[in-house]
């Protein structure tokens, strides 16, 4: 491709709305241009990059035994509200009425329309296991659409969906799908990780996010470096340590701590470790009152508790509903002598000797222990966040924290829309049966955001070979006043071009420091400079992206020396 026959249109600086380094980079590189907030352009070089990624997702979903479909981006709601999802789905959900007045909405995702396919076509146990798959455009209407494509309002999706007539046979294909994402991630050259995940509003079973490493990640991982426990820190779980208790060291005692209602404030004060404090939360449920009990340290797990059963509406307390329950100000509330069903994280029940609140304000218990001052509590569950140096669950080693951004997400839904739109087989014995259910998806736009997060230096963007534009650049000096370096230049882009690389010629009549700085920004992977000097010497000066310095290549040996390069990576 000749840079005169395409489209390129860098900007030295990046919008000042654009925060991630991925959103300024992609702005500047002209890979999108921003039409409305949340919504962008796919530019030329950009959409170059998004077909890459869609070819080998598609060749490797097609190896899997998937099968590619392409469903309606508009859907009607009846369909939705079979599911109750109509109104549970809440405003991201772009919805519209048509001329006859008729609701639908703008697909955010595609459970209910692949459900109401396979309750149409599929009848016998015969027609099953069967795996479909689309990749298309999705919209859902973020209340602060942000970080460009990372988290726009419209974006590119491969969304995938299977029908089994076991739970043994959707848990073989969820396992086909967890090692086909492997492949995917592996080919587009990213460092990655899967992650237990929570399933969220899609609901089902087991779930699997894969994570693209970054720093800027929105979401945290717990990880252990010694085993292969990875999960995301809404579900991680580390295991107790099974230390010996201490013995109470002296009676309770309650203790002045006028304005400090923090945990970190209370332990300043009384010049006492943080983890021998313990957080005690008020939260309401089902119009009762709770208290959850942490270490002053650990945070609250909101989606832990909400997996608690009689907990999954919880919201916490108002000061109101607090000073009702326990006639005391949020900051000094606390577990003794309060009639309140209390759960306790494992960690706190391993404690003595802690400090909590007195539910007296401006006052806090100190040389608490269980048993002795207050009853054990009437529930244990793991409500916490894990920290860095907590025991991995599996007891292989200790956890660590790591950023990631989601590229990747599989669920086994089970038989959530299957049920509830009767979406039933026939099994051998002729028993009516609800199909069992698997959904597996991929943000494609969003993974561009995420490779350049991963790949990137002061110049600009180092796309993996996999996904660049191009393969390589040829930067002429002077093409326009040297017959010499002009017949040499289109001499070379034919040998390459006829050797099947995708080569981008850069013959525009501009500064070598300019296009220099050019394929730099685009992150094309390599770069060869053919100038007069070297010509007359018959050499030609490669540099890789990441190089950091050039070299000098033979002339007659340039295609071999490329075609070496490429093959290495």
């Amino acid at each position: 491709m000749r840079v005169s026959q395409f489209f390129i249109s860098t900007l030295k600086e990046a919008p000042a709305e654009a925060e991630l380094i991925s959103h300024k980079l992609m702005l500047r590189a002209g890979l999108i241009k921003r039409l409305g907030s949340g919504l962008y352009t796919w530019m030329p070089l950009g959409l170059r990059i998004l077909r890459k990624i869609e070819n080998i997702v598609r060749e490797e979903m097609n190896r899997s035994g998937a099968i590619e479909v392409l469903m309606p981006a508009i859907q009607p709601a009846e369909l939705w509200q079979e599911t109750g999802r109509w109104d549970v789905f809440g405003p991201q959900m772009l919805k519209i009425k048509d001329r006859h007045e008729h609701d639908f909405c703008f697909g955010p995702t595609h459970e209910e329309i692949i459900t109401d396919i396979a309750r149409r076509e599929i009848k016998s146990y015969r027609q099953l296991p069967i795996h479909f798959y689309q990749i298309q455009t999705k919209f859902r209407d973020e209340i602060r659409p942000r970080f460009g494509v990372m988290r726009a309002r419209e974006f590119l999706m491969k969304d995938a969906y299977s029908f089994h007539t076991s739970e043994s046979s959707l848990v073989a294909t969820y396992q086909i799908m967890h090692d086909t994402y492997h492949r995917i991630f592996t080919r587009l050259g990213l460092k990655f990780r899967a992650v237990a995940a929570d399933p969220g509003a899609i609901g089902g079973s087991g779930s699997h996010e894969f994570h693209v490493l970054a720093d800027s990640g929105e979401d945290a991982i717990a990880f252990c470096p010694d085993s292969d426990y990875a999960a995301n820190i809404e579900l991680a779980s580390s295991m107790t340590p099974q230390l010996e208790q201490e013995q109470p060291d002296g009676e309770m005692r309650k203790v002045s701590t006028p304005d400090k209602k923090s945990c970190i404030e209370v332990a300043e004060f009384l010049g006492i470790p943080l983890e021998k404090t313990v957080k005690t939360l008020a939260v309401k449920a089902q119009n009762q009152i709770y208290l959850l009990l942490l270490r002053g340290d650990h945070q609250l797990n909101e989606v832990k508790v909400r997996k608690i059963p009689f907990l999954s509406s919880f919201e916490m307390a108002s000061e109101t509903d607090i000073l009702q329950a326990a006639g005391t100000v949020p900051g000094y509330i606390g577990p003794v002598g309060i009639p309140i069903c209390v759960i306790a994280d494992p960690t706190v029940m391993r404690m003595s000797n802690f400090v909590c609140g007195a539910n007296d304000e401006g006052f806090h218990f100190s040389h608490v222990n269980f048993g002795r001052d207050l009853q054990l509590p009437e529930h244990v569950y793991d409500i916490r966040n894990v920290v860095a140096g907590d025991t991995s669950p599996d007891g292989k080693g200790q956890l660590d924290i790591c950023r990631g951004i989601e590229v990747g997400h599989i669920f086994q839904l089970r038989t959530k829309y299957s049920t509830t739109m009767k979406a039933n087989f026939l099994d051998e014995s002729g028993q009516s049966r609800p199909m069992e259910m698997g959904c597996y998806g991929i943000g494609i736009s969003r993974i561009v955001a995420a490779a350049i997060e991963q790949n990137h230096d002061e110049r600009g963007i180092i796309f993996p070979a996999t996904l660049a534009p191009f393969q390589l650049a040829i930067v002429p000096i002077n093409l326009h006043k040297s017959a010499l370096v002009r017949d040499t230049a289109e001499k070379i882009y034919q040998q390459f071009s006829d050797a099947g690389i995708e080569v981008l010629l850069d013959d525009r009549d501009e500064r070598p420091g300019v296009m220099f700085a050019d394929m730099e920004l685009i992150g094309i992977p390599h770069r060869i400079v053919i100038g007069e000097r070297g010509l007359k010497q018959s050499l030609i000066e490669y540099q890789g992206r990441q190089d950091q310095i050039s070299r000098n290549i033979p002339l007659d040996q340039i295609l071999s020396f490329m075609t070496e390069q490429l093959c290495i990576e």
